[in-house]
């Protein structure tokens, strides 16, 4: 993906030549969209280091005072083709943000429609398309004025969009529809829907030549691969349970893709010749979602939403090789070359404050269930995030410690069988005691309706 950043200045055919790249530098920044904390946390690469972060909002529940004017659930990110600003999408307060890379300094907020998701520039860096997700287009907006200049219709709930290197064609993935918009760039019109094979998709990219644009679908656990000249569905390959974000990384084997696998806790490897296989399969830390190369492929960096934290994968060993803690709860992620031309690129930055997450697994008594517990410090209160699939559709769950007479939250399934949720309190007592090895009594159980705890009747239950 950062071939494309280039194109206005360099050749093509001298970008796929491994001497355009430097390995990763002290001026380079790897960046994650942290939802929780509300902030983008700033990575040095050369030294795998958290900097600092850029605080674009307060943590929850903050966020819930009618008095709040900050940014909310920070979620994407994008950058200019001459690595000078960043932007950060926010689709709690519908906003796109614009950061000088060099002072991590808010130059200007653009109000957009109902939650965005993610954003990108132009190959010519001369506009800002940022995709409408809780609506039906893209919000164009000019990064000088920080002004929407125009909006441009899509099928419903676009999840995400990217440009091909020579300005022609823009592709446009839904979140709610099994589809791909592909967008004539001079007219400004859909010119094709290619149908795909599920209804939500948060993420694509293109392979290094641009021959291909890989999509990720989350809820069917699979990747699509579209011939980028034919406009046609190539192939489509089954990944694995909450398929995230993907990129590509080129290898001394070749040219590899890299696959977020979510409810695995790993990072899938395929080649990707005309019937792409698995190569390896990377563990990382808790729920994978964000995943960027560096420019000369030598590194990936893997944001875990769950772990609040960054893994650096290197792409010779198929290995993790570090971590670096960031804000909670990291989404999107990206590896900005030359960031910062001159000096530390510290200012404006401020140390982390999240404590580290306690994540639960819980297994069924019988059957496919799953489910994730994430227990959060959120400053004076807590929080505990439930994440619950593959359970009987529109039903009512119940979550309970054991031990507690009254649930610490209850949920109801949508239409596939999935319910997510966070409950806020006082709830420090009860994360420490799940997380206490000595304390084997204490556990977290689901429980289906309203039939009263038991724990040999509970359809999930945490691993002691």
């Amino acid at each position: 993906m950062q071939i494309r950043h280039f194109v206005f200045s360099l050749t093509l055919s001298s970008l796929l030549t491994a001497s355009a790249f430097a390995a990763p530098g002290a001026q380079d920044r790897v960046y994650t969209a942290d939802q929780n904390t509300n902030t983008v946390s700033v990575i040095n690469p050369a030294t795998n280091r958290l900097l600092g972060q850029i605080k674009l909002g307060n943590q929850r529940p903050d966020v819930l005072s009618p008095l709040y004017k900050g940014e909310i659930n920070v979620h994407g990110l994008g950058f200019s083709p001459d690595h000078k600003t960043l932007i950060a999408i926010s689709n709690g307060s519908n906003s796109v943000a614009f950061i000088d890379t060099a002072t991590n300094k808010v130059k200007g907020i653009t109000y957009i429609g109902r939650s965005p998701h993610e954003g990108f520039f132009t190959a010519d860096g001369r506009e800002v398309w940022a995709v409408v997700r809780g609506e039906n287009y893209i919000s164009v907006i000019d990064p000088v004025t920080f002004k929407e200049k125009k909006r441009i219709e899509t099928t419903a709930g676009p999840g995400m969009v990217q440009f091909l290197p020579n300005g022609k064609l823009a592709f446009v993935v839904s979140s709610f529809n099994p589809v791909v918009d592909v967008i004539d760039m001079k007219s400004h019109k859909v010119i094709k829907h290619i149908k795909v094979v599920s209804p939500f998709s948060p993420f694509l990219q293109f392979t290094p030549d641009f021959k291909e644009m890989w999509m990720t679908h989350k809820d069917a656990g699979k990747v699509t691969r579209i011939d980028t000249a034919s406009l046609e569905v190539k192939g489509v390959i089954d990944t694995g349970f909450i398929t995230n974000h993907l990129a590509f990384a080129k290898t001394a084997a070749g040219t590899r893709a890299y696959v977020t696998i979510g409810g695995e806790n790993v990072v899938k490897v395929y080649t990707t010749d005309a019937m792409p296989t698995l190569v390896a399969t990377i563990p990382t830390g808790a729920l994978p979602h964000g995943i960027w190369t560096s420019d000369d492929g030598t590194r990936l960096y893997v944001g875990l939403e769950n772990g609040d934290a960054v893994d650096v994968i290197d792409s010779a060993s198929n290995k993790v090789i570090a971590r670096v803690p960031v804000g909670q709860a990291p989404q999107a992620l990206v590896y900005v070359s030359n960031a910062v031309p001159h000096g530390d690129g510290i200012t404006n930055l401020v140390p982390r404050a999240n404590s580290e997450p306690i994540n639960i697994a819980l297994k069924p008594a019988a059957g496919e269930a799953k489910g994730f517990v994430v227990a959060r410090n959120l400053g004076v209160v807590d929080s505990l995030e439930v994440s619950l699939f593959k359970l009987r559709p529109q039903t009512v769950y119940s979550v309970y410690v054991t031990g507690q007479a009254t649930p610490v939250a209850s949920f109801k399934t949508n239409p596939m069988g999935m319910a997510n949720g966070t409950a806020i309190g006082p709830m420090r007592a009860v994360s420490n005691s799940l997380n206490d090895k000595a304390a084997t009594a204490s556990r977290i159980l689901v429980m289906e309706g309203d039939v009263a705890v038991d724990p040999q009747k509970a359809v999930l239950s945490s691993v002691q």
